[in-house]
């Protein structure tokens, strides 16, 4: 009985490693705005509706909405002047910015769908409007390559292959292990999200006339943010300010 149930648990946790596979690689399809193939679950409206039904909670979580109105203004226009004279206009999404009243947090970010969000702690360190534009090309970039609606895709892969190792194998470590894979191979997207989000950032600044190469600057400004840094970057889920700025400085001549 005891090799009985062990067969059946080994059959039950490959039945769920392989629902997992075959659903993953059904969800494939054609991003336009990039060019490539990805897997993802959501449709745009459904990101859109994740991206409006999750935009209040990340303005609390961040202090609310930054009181000057004359600030919020400058945010919108010039995320506005960034949609409509690049890639980003073709796209189904419903760009909004926003400046959060967080002082202490650095920090920028997009929502599925189109919300954008950048603290007053990183505006207050930009020194042009051109390094505004870059880190707002920069979340455009994450929402066009649909970077949200990819990684819930890959997460849901990721524990169905977990729970699959966890039921079949009946062993703690092997669960384990299985987690510290998945946790690894999903941070390699991350950083490969900030880098193809780079790429887009110039290639959107460009289009819409501001000068890409301020997105060193801005990288400069994170670096020494940040400090040292003594975590590899394979255990980040960012890349390396000094391999980002590498990169754009190839994403320029691309574009320009």
């Amino acid at each position: 009985m005891k090799r009985g149930g062990s067969f059946l648990r080994i059959i039950i946790g490959l039945g769920i490693v392989i629902f997992g596979v075959v659903k993953f690689c059904s969800s494939a399809e054609e991003n336009p705005y990039i060019g490539e193939t990805q897997y993802v679950d959501l449709s745009a409206e459904e990101e859109m509706a994740l991206g409006e039904e999750s935009t209040p909670a990340m303005i609390q979580q961040y202090g609310g909405l930054h009181p000057d109105e004359a600030e919020q203004r400058k945010i919108r226009k010039i995320g506005q002047k960034l949609v409509q004279n690049s890639i980003a206009n073709a796209s189904p999404y419903e760009y909004e910015f926003y400046l959060l009243a967080d002082a202490k947090t650095i920090n920028a970010f997009a929502l599925p769908g189109g919300p954008v969000f950048i603290t007053y702690a990183l505006y207050s360190k930009l020194e042009s409007e051109d390094q505004l534009a870059g880190i707002l090309g920069h979340e455009i970039g994450h929402v066009i390559g649909r970077h949200s609606a990819e990684r819930i895709a890959k997460q849901g892969f990721t524990n169905s292959v977990i729970t699959g190792v966890a039921v079949g194998s009946g062993s703690q470590e092997a669960s384990q292990a299985a987690a510290v894979i998945g946790n690894l191979v999903n941070m390699k997207y991350g950083r490969g999200d900030e880098l193809e989000s780079d790429n887009l950032g110039v290639k959107i600044m460009i289009d819409a006339g501001y000068n890409p190469e301020e997105m060193l600057g801005v990288m400069q400004i994170l670096k020494e943010s940040a400090g040292p840094n003594s975590t590899p970057e394979f255990q980040s889920t960012h890349p390396d300010p000094e391999n980002r700025m590498e990169k754009i400085r190839k994403a320029i001549e691309q574009h320009q």
